[in-house]
């Protein structure tokens, strides 16, 4: 019995989305408990004059600090993309997939740290943001892992590379096509 490339790819994929993902979160969460033990809520420190600042915030609500009231229903919605992800992660053969899905996973997670383990009861928590960028609301390491991972999903989808590595301009010829055209070159070999 043989062993085909994709077989042989797919843990290499998933192992490198876990990574990314967990390179995410804990550069997340150390970033995050260093501003908690350096600032106090709404203290200030310029770092590119006033243009880039850190500052402690503190957000219960979705992006933007939309939906305050709504914490646990934003904990359940992340819960559930972290999930998503790591069940469709075991498709994922391409490196840029996996990189991608893993920053989104990673920063969904990062924020979810917070949700979970900073607020009274579990789910309840505040996200701790302090990055201050001009008059753009201020997010954190998650934040951007997420925007980041959200810019290359469209950059992939539009470049047309799929999931398993496939392009999607090869979608035509058929996954039985390549599969036979390799039990032939396997059979010229063997001298059958």
């Amino acid at each position: 019995m043989t062993t085909t490339d994709n077989t042989v790819a797919r843990p290499r994929r998933y192992v490198l989305l876990l990574v990314v993902a967990l390179t995410a979160i804990v550069v997340d969460f150390l970033t995050k408990e260093w501003v908690l033990a350096a600032f106090s809520p709404g203290e200030r420190l310029d770092v590119v004059g006033e243009f880039v600042q850190f500052t402690l915030v503190y957000n219960t609500g979705a992006a933007f600090s939309l939906g305050t009231g709504y914490t646990w229903v934003f904990t359940a919605i992340a819960t559930v993309v972290v999930l998503a992800i790591a069940w469709i992660g075991w498709r994922v053969r391409s490196l840029w997939w996996g990189a991608t899905l893993g920053l989104m996973m990673g920063g969904a997670a990062g924020n979810l740290v917070d949700r979970y383990f900073r607020g009274e009861t579990p789910g309840t928590g505040a996200v701790v943001d302090f990055i201050s960028v001009g008059t753009f609301p201020v997010f954190n390491v998650a934040d951007s892992c997420v925007v980041v991972g959200a810019c290359l999903v469209v950059a992939l989808t539009f470049k047309g590379l799929n999931l398993d590595g496939t392009r999607a301009e090869d979608e035509g010829a058929g996954p039985d096509e390549g599969a036979a055209k390799d039990n032939d070159d396997n059979d010229e070999g063997k001298g059958a």
